[in-house]
């Protein structure tokens, strides 16, 4: 219990720091005088670099040592938020939240830590709550973080974070044991760097993309780059004595089936999140009218919940298996896609509408957690959660990439008063909300499609599962 808490708190403090600086962004862009553009960066960087570095911190943890490798990633990002917070140009704190994206990586290697050390019966019930610090985090982030920066600047919010930060790698250091469970080989260096930087040209591609235009001489340099790179890693895989991810892991069926999952259930959690916000905010007859703070409050009683249906959701695993609960999850969340087309007249229904959407969501999310940390051999597992948040991240940034397309291809025209005069603004159109929901439809059906190929299993019946 007192790892499990310590790592909660970790992965709270990482997820909240993520988020945190997003209402931020247009006081950091005054701050320092720069472009929209470059000041996107703040939060694109770290996107980009969780993504690509969990797969290889995730090896370095299973060569290592789980342990080991986490405090080196703590004081990593104890330093990057420090500077984050002294930064004297947008550059540097570019840099720091770059550093701070390995971060990111505690979450794969808390989960493999955990799974190590509990009995297959008890693990369940610990990922969904270590799940549920994505939820909360973001939620803490959007709200409690607005008000930091709003009453006291972006600074305080990043010098708070850092002694929580501080705080709790001293802790961790004290109480987390090192697992067991390593793999003697040598580290694939080739790989690594293969795998850093192919999904990440992508991942600046997709993220960039609707500023620098998606067919752009460098934006197709971009993706052809990152999708020969990704290709090269595959092949280089294949043939390397040990390395750094065996392709064969992907052979498992609940591996594989929950990577894919995983991948578009990540876009569906995104396109919700940035649709409910943006509505929210936009002025009435559009949206609602509300301030950021109001905005991100509307999606906090449902990622508190996240900390109560969690838990619940792990016991349930044991008794049923993960498929009916994936199942399950992927049909509430249809209704919570449902409920914001029909019913989003005031910020309450909102509230309502994403409270059932987040149960949906972690009722996805933990069993695929879950399917991962225990279809994998000990010694892989590491990298395996790290592949799987990779994957995930991918989904993640291209929710509100896709978003953003469904908006901007519905929009209408505002009449607005401004100093005695009249302004016409073009906005997103309640077609566009529908449009953008009515998506999020089809991408939770296209997740339960590939559901149907996972293989169930009963961990009080059948402790270990079979890898094929």
């Amino acid at each position: 219990m007192e790892v499990l808490l310590v790592l909660l708190l970790i992965l709270l403090l990482i997820n909240y720091v993520e988020t945190m600086v997003t209402p931020a962004l247009p006081t950091i862009q005054n701050d320092f005088g720069v472009s929209e553009n470059l000041v996107s960066w703040v939060t694109t960087a770290f996107t980009i670099s969780a993504a690509v570095a969990a797969p290889i911190m995730g090896k370095f943890a299973d060569v290592h040592g789980k342990k080991k490798t986490l405090l080196a990633i703590l004081f990593a990002y104890s330093i990057a938020v420090f500077i984050a917070g002294i930064s004297p140009n947008i550059y540097v704190l570019i840099l720091a939240r770059l550093i701070q994206g390995i971060g990111f990586s505690a979450f794969p290697i808390s989960v493999a830590i955990i799974t190590d050390m509990l009995p297959p019966q008890r693990v369940a019930t610990a990922q969904g709550i270590l799940s549920a610090t994505f939820g909360i985090g973001t939620a803490a982030g959007l709200s409690v973080g607005a008000i930091i920066d709003q009453d006291f600047g972006w600074q305080m919010a990043f010098h708070i974070a850092f002694v929580g930060s501080v705080v709790l790698l001293a802790i961790a250091a004290k109480v987390i044991p090192e697992s067991p469970n390593r793999v003697r080989e040598s580290i694939d260096y080739v790989g690594m760097a293969l795998i850093a930087l192919g999904p990440g040209l992508i991942l600046v591609y997709i993220s960039e993309g609707p500023k620098w235009g998606w067919f752009s001489g460098r934006e197709i340099l971009l993706l052809t780059s990152g999708l020969i790179l990704t290709y090269a890693f595959v092949i280089w895989e294949s043939l390397a004595r040990e390395p750094m991810l065996k392709l064969d892991l992907f052979k498992i069926r609940n591996f594989a089936v929950a990577n894919v999952v995983g991948m578009v259930t990540g876009i569906a959690m995104f396109l919700l999140f940035f649709g409910v916000i943006y509505y929210a905010q936009l002025p009435w007859p559009f949206g609602l009218g509300k301030d950021q703070i109001s905005a991100g409050m509307a999606l906090a009683p449902g990622t508190l919940g996240m900390l109560i249906v969690g838990p619940l959701v792990g016991r349930l695993i044991n008794r049923v298996g993960p498929k009916p609960i994936l199942i399950t999850g992927g049909m509430i969340l249809i209704s919570g896609f449902y409920l914001n087309l029909v019913h989003r007249s005031s910020l309450f229904d909102l509230t309502i509408n994403g409270f059932v959407t987040t149960v949906g969501m972690v009722m996805m999310m933990i069993p695929l957690v879950n399917m991962i940390a225990v279809s994998l051999p000990p010694e892989a597992r590491g990298v395996g959660m790290g592949i799987n948040t990779l994957i995930r991240q991918m989904g993640a940034s291209l929710g509100p990439v896709l978003a953003s397309s469904i908006m901007t291809s519905y929009e209408s025209s505002l009449v607005m008063p401004l100093n005695g005069n009249y302004v016409v603004e073009i906005l997103p159109g309640d077609a566009s909300f529908n449009a953008l929901f009515s998506t999020g439809i089809l991408i939770t059906l296209v997740a339960l499609a590939f559901t149907a190929f996972a293989r169930n299993y009963k961990l009080k019946e059948r402790p270990v599962v079979p890898a094929h």
